[in-house]
């Protein structure tokens, strides 16, 4: 039951309207604060608040959470017109190059201005719970590890999207209102030191009667973020001298990664989380399946007419069907290589990589499954007929954003592990159960036996198992800023397109055409001619369509992958609207390009 719903709506009547953005003055509560803070209902209620702003029109649900991350090279914003390109203010958001004046983004209640609304919300809240309530009360100091946490979430992802944002840790002042770009290494220092602290505020999954909901902040996830935020510091990412690693002694490698290794093992280790199996993990998802314990470890939640999770990320459904009344869902979608790259027998493939969508042609209100192109399939980890209910919103679905799952943990351990001893003997404990779990015994085995040959091959080993477990999750793009490989690996996905519409190795042994026909059942598809080595004849009863040449996947599609070079754009620039309002404290000049980024 998704409790935070009915209590967050009493929530703004008591705190009041909070600054929109980091640019307007501070507003007053409604209540004064010594009586929100020490009662535990009101208190809970302006915590939530909190949350609204994750879940409001422009910030998470309906433009961070569907353009960050895309593109990469695994995963891109499906339908894009080549010829188009450069003027449509989608694509460009997601093709590296991004103006201050987006239409999509450049409005004053936009992702940037919610952000900053969640951070007012949450700074008022730690302050009146320090100030006002009993922390030695376990529900009291559970609001505050929560409302902190909460604060790292969108102070971290306000780094990934632009870089050095403006930091403000306590409520809004006259002294205050109008703040420059702060340098994201303070901003990682103090996310590390308060989470190091929200820590101990809060129990493990099940701990409590809170934290038996995956949507409530618990000590799995507070230590999951630390060990997020500690990777993010340790790696590369774009500065005004380029593309380089923090000068911060405080910021080492060893340092960080000695955080992400102590944090990680913990949450292995004590949690009482388990990994389960990969599709279970995705239908309890789509099922509203909030129970902790499982692999689940803390989620964005989202009430039943907001959030665009399905929207975005599901499998597309051309009408109202049997499965949902929302024409919606594949918007964005893996590269067309990304399903010919796993191993026939992973079985994170079929349900990463869907080529099918829900057709419009109904027979007594039902869909079949209808074959999309090859320049356009569907992610499948979110699909409507996974769900215990009909979608009736026409852009809402209602369904969670799992913001970290239990098998990020595990490859973040593994990968510190490798970087600190500098061999994988250790390390390789935490990628083994994510290989047991998708591949046969005999293939596991074999794969270990070439990760573990030595660093090098581990590190390439976490960088190929990441694409493979979180491809549609939003978190490929930071992982490739941080490791350096951002423009590296976006030119290979170039380069692999290439081959794939022109079957060349190792894509040679695909066939020309795909063959298909409905399954008994009158609605699935089966296929021949997906597999690697399928090129004979077709069995008896499928049609077949010309699926792979470069006319399906053209050279200008290809090329649209980035307009911009990648390193030298990795973020958005502060919209323009945000610009105007700062009293001359903002700008984008800290994100010119001034040398050429080095190289690991």
């Amino acid at each position: 039951m998704k409790r935070f719903i009915y209590i967050s709506l009493l929530s703004l009547s008591l705190m009041g309207t909070v600054s929109s953005c980091d640019l307007d003055a501070p507003a007053q509560s409604a209540m004064e604060e010594p009586n929100l803070f020490a009662v535990k209902e009101l208190a809970e209620a302006a915590v939530m608040g909190v949350h609204q702003s994750f879940g409001e029109t422009n910030s998470y649900r309906g433009r961070f959470l569907p353009f960050y991350g895309i593109n990469s090279d695994i995963e891109w914003i499906n339908n894009i017109d080549a010829a188009k390109v450069v003027d449509d203010n989608k694509y460009e958001l997601c093709t590296y190059a991004a103006r201050p004046t987006n239409g999509q983004m450049n409005t004053s209640n936009n992702a940037w201005a919610k952000f900053y609304e969640g951070i007012e919300r949450a700074n008022l809240c730690i302050r009146g719970l320090k100030t006002y309530s009993n922390l030695e009360d376990p529900d009291f100091a559970q609001l505050l590890g929560e409302a902190m946490t909460l604060r790292a979430v969108l102070y971290l992802d306000l780094v990934k999207g632009w870089g050095d944002v403006p930091a403000r840790f306590e409520p809004n002042t006259s002294e205050t209102v109008y703040l420059p770009r702060t340098d994201r290494d303070e901003i990682y220092l103090r996310l590390l030191n308060d989470l190091d602290e929200a820590a101990d505020m809060v129990p493990w999954p099940n701990g409590s009667d809170v934290t038996k909901s995956t949507e409530r902040v618990n000590k799995a996830f507070v230590k999951g973020l630390r060990a997020r935020i500690a990777l993010y510091a340790a790696g590369y990412s774009q500065r005004a001298d380029g593309v380089r690693r923090s000068t911060n002694p405080e910021l080492s490698v060893e340092k960080m990664y000695t955080i992400v290794k102590d944090e990680c093992e913990d949450i292995i280790k004590h949690s009482g989380c388990k990994l389960g199996s990969f599709k279970e993990n995705f239908t309890k998802l789509c099922q509203d399946n909030t129970t902790a314990g499982g692999e689940s470890i803390w989620e964005i939640p989202f009430a039943s007419g907001r959030g665009r999770v399905l929207y975005t990320f599901g499998v597309k459904h051309q009408a109202a069907d049997q499965y949902t009344s929302q024409a919606q869902g594949g918007v964005n979608g893996p590269l067309p290589y990304l399903f010919y790259d796993y191993d026939v027998e992973d079985v994170r493939r079929d349900i990463t990589c869907v080529p099918y969508e829900w057709g419009k042609n109904l027979v007594d209100g039902k869909a079949k499954q209808e074959l999309r192109s090859l320049k356009s399939w569907c992610f499948g980890k979110l699909r409507y007929e996974w769900m215990n209910r009909i979608v009736t919103s026409t852009n809402d679905d209602g369904v969670n954003w799992q913001y970290m799952r239990l098998a990020d943990v595990y490859l973040m351990a593994a990968e510190a592990i490798n970087e600190l001893d500098g061999n994988p003997t250790n390390a390789a404990q935490y990628l083994k159960p994510i290989l047991d779990r998708a591949l046969p015994a005999t293939k596991v085995t074999a794969y270990m036996k070439a990760a573990t040959a030595s660093h090098d091959a581990f590190f390439n080993a976490i960088v190929e198992q990441r694409a493979f477990e979180f491809a549609g999750e939003s978190l490929r793009k930071a992982d490739l800023i941080r490791w350096n490989l951002l423009k590296t690996k976006l030119d290979e996905a170039k380069d692999k397109m290439k081959k794939l519409a022109r079957r060349e190795s190792p894509y040679d042994d695909l066939p020309e055409k795909l063959y298909y026909k409905t399954d008994t059942d009158g609605e699935s598809l089966l296929f021949y001619g997906l597999n690697h080595g399928e090129t004979g004849n077709a069995p008896t009863g499928y049609e077949s369509i010309t699926w792979i040449n470069t006319e399906k996947l053209p050279d200008a599609l290809i090329e649209v992958l980035y307009q911009k070079n990648p390193d030298e754009n990795q973020y958005w620039p502060i919209w323009q609207t945000f610009v105007d309002s700062s009293n001359g404290t903002l700008s984008n000049l800290s994100l010119i390009h001034i040398s050429e980024p080095t190289r690991p």
